[in-house]
């Protein structure tokens, strides 16, 4: 409510605009304690210590954020997103979240959506799988298609004007609506759980970049603690960061989208933080791929192409270390289980239709597996 007021006594052209409402600050407390309770129920995800034998020397170790609530990573996201957007006073009650997204982001802010009682719908790419549109719908949300990907943004904002919602915009506020210098961040877990590893401040944490979010603020949180441990970020096929990263140009884009759903996008992305990233690998498709099928060998257990992505480049690293002889540890991530990607990842007919062999990264990862050399 916004009242106009000018108290008796006052000087003559004082205008006092009011807009305290009781009520809607009252809302806004009961859906934020309600994140943060969800918040409190949950318990850390997993570090995972993954088998390399013949990397003596050097571990590798694997932060397990399927486990969250809507399995994956994003879950974290999601609800920095919806407690940074209430606490700015940008969600109303019975006004609909918007976001634009490949997938997992939508599953775990349909989740928080419910959980606060606004109406969530996701816009995304037509070719996003199909398990992700039925979480999405289970957790009570509304997927809107568009055929190309690079329309989500702009169909996005459109449909917040024209219900009166709120375009959440991950792609803009992931860096800033996660607490990098701790508070039950990501890196903060990392680190802790760490603590009595033989390498307790690992040589290379290695992400992937969707928004860029989590690379921020695992970068941020490590110059904060003052730490030595570098950043690398893993990039797929047809994205626009490691181009945009090594040319040092913010404008670069990609003509068609990653086909590695989550991460790589073609625009560098406003949350994409690049003078904090320390070093970017390229990891073509068929390689993440294959190296999510050969994760399944080590731990018993599907994963998504991004996490095949960033373990990819974490092998690279491992390769390299030793080769030149050091010790130390690497950290990457288990983005989201491999469950929502049967009919992609882990077709031989979606593989086929995408021109994609796998064999020949197959073959070096077993020659990693038995030598340690990539």
């Amino acid at each position: 409510m916004t009242a106009a007021v000018t108290p008796t006594g006052a000087e003559p052209g004082v205008v006092d605009i009011n807009r305290y409402d009781a009520e809607h600050r009252r809302w806004q407390a009961e859906a934020v304690a309600k994140v943060r309770a969800d918040m409190r129920r949950s318990s850390d995800t997993h570090l995972l210590r993954v088998p390399v034998p013949a990397v003596p020397g050097v571990d590798l170790y694997l932060k397990d954020e399927s486990t969250h609530p809507t399995g994956s990573l994003k879950h974290r996201l999601a609800r920095s997103l919806f407690l940074h957007s209430l606490c700015s006073g940008w969600i109303r009650p019975d006004r609909p979240v918007i976001e634009a997204s490949s997938g997992s982001t939508a599953v775990s802010e349909a989740y928080f959506a419910r959980l606060i009682g606004v109406p969530f719908i996701a816009v995304m790419a037509r070719s996003t799988s199909r398990e992700k549109v039925r979480l999405i719908e289970f957790h009570g949300g509304r997927c809107h298609f568009v055929d190309n990907a690079n329309e989500v943004y702009d169909v996005a904002a459109r449909l917040a004007r024209e219900t009166g919602g709120h375009y959440m915009d991950q792609f803009t506020f992931a860096e800033r609506a996660t607490d990098w210098r701790g508070n039950n961040n990501i890196a903060e877990s990392i680190f802790h759980q760490l603590a009595e590893e033989p390498h307790p401040e690992p040589a290379w944490i290695v992400a992937t970049a969707g928004t860029g979010g989590t690379s921020a603020t695992l970068a941020r949180y490590i110059r904060y603690t003052g730490r030595a441990t570098g950043i690398c970020v893993a990039d797929p096929d047809n994205s626009a960061f490691f181009p945009g990263w090594r040319d040092d140009d913010a404008g670069v884009t990609t003509e068609i989208c990653s086909r590695i759903e989550g991460i790589g996008r073609q625009r560098v992305e406003p949350s994409f933080v690049a003078p904090a990233i320390d070093r970017m690998i390229h990891v073509p498709d068929a390689a993440a791929i294959a190296a999510i099928q050969v994760l399944e060998e080590l731990i018993g257990r599907k994963a998504g192409a991004s996490t095949g992505t960033g373990l990819w480049a974490a092998f690279h690293i491992m390769s390299e270390m030793a080769r030149d002889g050091r010790q130390g540890s690497v950290v990457g991530l288990l983005c989201d289980p491999g469950d929502r990607y049967i009919d992609k990842y882990y077709s031989t007919d979606w593989l086929a239709s995408q021109g994609i062999d796998i064999e020949p990264w197959r073959a070096r990862l077993r020659t990693f597996l038995e030598t340690g050399s990539l």
